[in-house]
């Protein structure tokens, strides 16, 4: 399998910025395998990078380096620092989907970012680094997945895992001036690309 566009720097994932590819060694230093390389980078995004609706936080990021200065980004912009992160090691990351209800149940619905890696022995994981609060455990133990979010009957994953952001995610991240338009705002299936296509 050709992972190589899974370890690409691109603007948004943009792992050659020296501030993230410093943070990306300091995170590895000591580690002697690229498992715990990769359960670091997630803990550190999960634990120290704060959801901004959470906590209510601007500015709005969406580049990797963004998240990493600010320390806060939507579940969208923590998966491009954490890509970044991995990439930056060496190890080959990629961005998933999965389609939410934005309330208790039913429409409206938005997207929710998460990353997978690829790991020697499991192949794709996917991991959920928005941050753990009453009622979301997402945790790094593969082979099991431990996600953020338990679908419900009308929530769905959505295939495929993308070596850059969705366009609507980037669309909203980079056109919402606060994290309140962000809300106001959650990218849907408008312009979702399927994985492998043009």
């Amino acid at each position: 399998m050709d992972l190589s566009a899974y370890l690409e720097e691109s603007e948004f994932i943009d792992w050659r910025q020296a501030g993230v590819l410093a943070h990306a060694r300091g995170l590895a230093a000591g580690a002697d395998d690229t498992v715990e390389i990769a359960r670091r980078c997630f803990l550190f995004v999960r634990d120290e990078i704060k959801h901004s609706w959470d906590y209510r936080l601007n500015p709005v990021t969406c580049r990797a380096s963004e998240v990493l200065r600010h320390g806060t980004g939507y579940c969208y912009a923590k998966s491009h620092l954490l890509a970044a992160l991995l990439r930056a090691n060496g190890i080959p990351a990629g961005l998933c989907y999965q389609r939410l209800s934005a309330g208790e149940s039913g429409p409206p619905y938005c997207l929710h970012g998460l990353n997978a890696v690829w790991l020697d022995g499991h192949g794709w994981y996917r991991i959920d680094a928005r941050g753990n609060k009453p009622g979301i455990d997402a945790q790094f133990s593969p082979p099991v997945e431990r996600l953020a979010f338990r679908l419900k009957a009308d929530e769905s994953d959505l295939p495929g895992v993308f070596s850059s952001p969705q366009e609507s995610v980037v669309r909203v991240l980079t056109g919402c001036t606060t994290v309140a338009e962000v809300y106001q705002n959650l990218p849907d299936l408008d312009t979702f690309t399927p994985a492998g296509a043009p």
